[in-house]
C-alpha cells in the first residue's frame, strides 16, 4: 500500500481553518506569499511518498539493532535521512542565524504530518532534534548556540531528550541522575536514563543528549533539577569531532511498535563522568526541558493525525477492492460486491475520515496560534495567542493521538481477518500508534493540564473566548441552512452547549476546592473539547466548500468536505451530551471506586 499525501486537503485546512492566508495578508509571513507554502508541501509530499514511505515496512520488519554498543538502523534509512537533511527539511522553522529557514510553524506542522505518515519511526528522530533546537535556541548560552546549533539545524547532528529513569516516569520528583561541577565551567553527569528515543544510531556522527540531573546542593523535588547538554562525541575548539564522551547505550527496547526507532537505555558516567554543559540556570532545568516538551507535544499530536491518515488510506483502498456478499442495491446478477458498498463499512470509513480531518484541523489551529504568539507586533496580542496555543496544545496532543489509535483499529476491522495478519501492514499502524498516547506526557496528564492549568487562564476568559469562536461557526452554519448540511448546526450547537456547561462546572469545582471531582472528569472533558473544536473546524471547511460548490457545482473534493463535516456532527459530535453528564455527574462513582481496589 503506497502513501499519497493529501496535499489538497491539508492546504485547504491551512487556509480555511488555520488562517494561512490571513497570516500572509497581515504581513506576518511574507516569505510564504505567492504560493510558496503550496510548493513546499508538494515537495515534502513527494519526498515522503517516494523516499520515506517505501522504508516503513522494512523498518518494522528489521528494526534497529544494537551490537557492540552501536545501533544500526534498517537498510536504506541512513541514505534517506542524509538526503532528507541535505534537502533542508530539518531547519524549516529554525533561526536563519544558525542556518534555518525561519518559516512558520504552520508549514512545519504540515510537513511533519507527511513525514510521520510516511514512516512514524523515521520521523521520531527529527522530532526530538527539533525540540533540542528549540530548547538550545531559547535557553542555551551564546557559546553553546555557536558550537552546536548550526549542526543541529542542518541535521548533521541529531538531538535527544533524557528525562525518564526506572523510578521516575511521569513524576520527575524521583529523578536521581546527578551532576557535579568540574571547575572549568563544565559538569560531569552520572546516571541511567531509559526510553530514550534515538539515543544511539548510525544516522549522524554525533548525538546531542539533553539530560536532566541534580547537583549535590540542589533543593529537593522538581525545583532542584538542571538541564545539561551532553554530546556523544566531544567537540574540539576548531569544531572538529574529538574523543568519545563517557556515555553509552546499554540496551535497545523490544517494543510493540515503531521498531525502527531505537528506544535506548543510556548510561552516563561509567568512566569518571560524562562531560556536559549547563543549559539555562542551575536548578531551573525543568523549565528549559518543558520548552522542548511543549514543542514536541504538537508534534506528537501530528503523529496521531499521520498514522490515522495512513490507516484510512489503506483501509479505503482495501475496501474498494475486497469483494464479499451482496450489498443493498447491487446490480442484479453481481456475484459479490466491493465491501465499500456495504453501509457499515462505509460508516467505518467515514468515522476514520472525519476523525482524522478533525484532528488535523485542531493541530493546524495550534500551529497558527504558536505562529501568531511569536510574530504579532503587539505584546498583548502575542500574549492572547500564546494563551490560545497553551489551551489547544493538550487537546492537540491527546485528542489526536486517541484518534490515531481508534482509526488504526478501525482500519484493521475494515480489513477483517486480513487486518489481523501482519502481511497486509494494517496491524503495524495500530502497533505504532499505541505509543503516542503515552509519551511526551500521557493523555491523562494532558487532561489534567487542560483542566487545572489551562481552563483557569485569564480566570476562564481564554476558554470562554474559544467557545465563543465555536458558537460563531455554528451560527453561520445555521444561517446558511443548506440542505447538504443536514442536522449539522443543531448537533454542533448541542456539542458547544455541553462544552460550555461542562466548562462552567469545571471552573466552579476548581474554585470551590473540589479538585478531585474535576480530575475525575478531566479525560472526558478533553474529549468533549476535541469533539466541539474538531466539529466546528470541519464545519468551517464545509462552509467554504459549499460556497465554492454554489459557484461551481460538481467539485468532488468540496462535496466530500461537506459530507465529512455533516457525518462528524451527526454521528461523532452527537456523543457530547453523554460526555457532559459523565463530567458533571460521574465523579462520585470514580471516588467510590477506590473501595473496589482496596486490598
Amino acid at each position: 500500500m503506497t502513501y499519497r499525501p493529501p496535499v489538497e486537503d491539508m492546504l485547504f485546512t491551512l487556509r480555511e481553518v488555520a488562517g494561512l492566508d490571513r497570516l500572509i495578508a497581515d504581513g506576518l509571513a511574507p516569505e510564504l506569499d505567492g504560493g510558496v507554502a503550496d510548493a513546499i508541501l508538494e515537495e515534502a509530499g513527494k519526498f515522503a511518498a517516494d523516499v520515506i514511505a517505501p522504508l516503513n515496512r522494512v523498518g518494522d520488519n528489521v528494526g534497529s539493532v544494537l551490537k557492540d554498543g552501536a545501533v544500526t538502523t534498517p537498510p536504506g534509512w541512513k541514505d534517506a535521512y542524509t538526503a532528507w537533511a541535505a534537502a533542508g527539511w530539518n531547519g524549516l522553522t529554525a533561526d536563519p542565524r544558525f542556518g534555518g529557514q525561519g518559516l512558520p510553524h504552520l508549514v512545519q506542522a504540515a510537513c511533519s504530518e507527511v513525514w510521520n505518515a510516511a514512516s512514524f519511526a523515521f520521523a521520531l528522530g527529527p522530532l526530538l532534534t527539533a525540540g533540542a533546537v528549540e530548547a538550545l535556541s531559547r535557553h542555551g548560552s551564546p557559546d553553546l548556540q555557536r558550537v552546536y546549533l548550526p549542526r543541529l539545524v542542518s541535521g548533521e547532528w541529531m538531538g535527544t531528550m533524557n528525562l525518564t529513569e526506572p523510578q521516575a516516569g511521569s513524576d520527575l520528583n524521583a529523578l536521581r541522575a546527578r551532576a557535579e561541577r568540574a571547575g572549568d565551567g563544565s559538569y560531569r553527569i552520572f546516571g541511567q536514563k531509559i526510553f530514550i528515543t534515538y539515543g544511539e544510531h548510525d544516522l549522524t556522527e554525533n548525538i546531542l543528549h539533553l539530560v536532566l540531573a541534580r547537583l549535590p546542593d540542589a533543593p529537593p523535588g522538581t525545583r532542584g533539577i538542571s538541564l545539561f547538554l551532553v554530546p556523544k562525541v566531544l567537540v574540539n575548539a576548531d569544531g572538529s569531532l574529538g574523543a568519545r564522551n563517557d556515555v553509552r547505550c546499554h540496551s535497545v527496547e523490544h517494543k510493540l511498535g515503531i521498531h525502527a526507532s531505537p528506544t535506548c537505555t543510556m548510561i552516563f558516567g561509567d568512566a569518571g563522568g560524562a562531560v556536559g554543559w549547563l543549559i539555562g540556570e542551575e536548578n531551573r532545568g525543568l523549565a528549559c526541558m518543558f520548552t522542548m516538551m511543549n514543542a514536541a507535544r504538537l508534534g506528537v499530536g501530528l503523529e496521531g493525525v499521520a498514522i490515522a491518515e495512513r490507516a484510512y488510506q489503506q483501509a479505503l483502498a482495501f475496501a474498494a477492492e475486497r469483494r464479499q456478499g451482496i450489498a443493498p442495491g447491487a446490480a442484479k446478477g453481481e456475484a459479490m460486491s466491493p465491501i465499500i458498498q456495504h453501509p457499515d463499512v462505509r460508516r467505518m470509513l467515514l468515522v476514520m475520515r472525519a476523525q482524522t480531518r478533525a484532528a488535523r484541523a485542531i493541530c493546524y489551529m495550534t500551529a497558527e496560534a504558536l505562529d501568531r504568539a511569536h510574530r504579532e507586533a503587539d505584546p498583548a496580542t502575542r500574549k492572547a495567542w500564546a494563551d490560545r496555543a497553551a489551551l489547544l496544545t493538550p487537546v492537540a496532543k491527546a485528542y489526536s493521538t486517541d484518534i490515531g489509535i481508534e482509526v488504526a483499529s478501525l482500519g484493521i476491522q475494515v480489513h477483517g481477518g486480513m487486518g489481523y495478519i501482519e502481511e497486509t501492514g494494517a496491524a503495524q499502524h495500530l502497533r505504532d500508534a499505541r505509543i503516542a498516547t503515552i509519551y511526551e506526557g500521557t493523555n491523562g496528564i494532558q487532561a489534567i493540564d487542560l483542566v487545572t492549568r489551562k481552563l483557569p487562564l485569564g480566570d476562564g476568559a481564554v476558554v470562554r473566548e474559544a467557545i465563543g469562536r465555536m458558537r460563531e461557526t455554528v451560527a453561520e452554519l445555521g444561517r446558511r441552512n443548506a440542505p447538504s448540511f443536514g442536522h449539522s448546526a443543531a448537533r454542533l450547537r448541542d456539542a458547544v452547549d455541553s462544552l460550555e456547561r461542562a466548562t462552567a462546572w469545571m471552573l466552579e469545582a476548581l474554585a470551590s476546592g473540589r479538585a478531585a471531582e474535576a480530575l475525575a472528569g478531566a479525560t472526558a472533558y478533553l474529549k468533549l473539547f476535541g469533539l466541539a473544536q474538531g466539529g466546528t473546524a470541519l464545519a468551517r471547511k464545509a462552509l467554504a466548500a459549499q460556497a465554492s460548490l454554489d459557484e461551481t457545482a460538481g467539485d468532488r473534493g468540496h462535496a466530500a468536505r461537506v459530507v465529512t463535516a455533516r457525518f462528524f456532527a451527526e454521528h461523532i459530535a452527537a456523543e457530547a451530551p453523554s460526555l457532559e453528564r459523565a463530567i458533571t455527574e460521574g465523579a462520585g462513582s470514580v471516588e467510590d471506586g477506590a473501595g473496589v481496589f482496596a486490598a
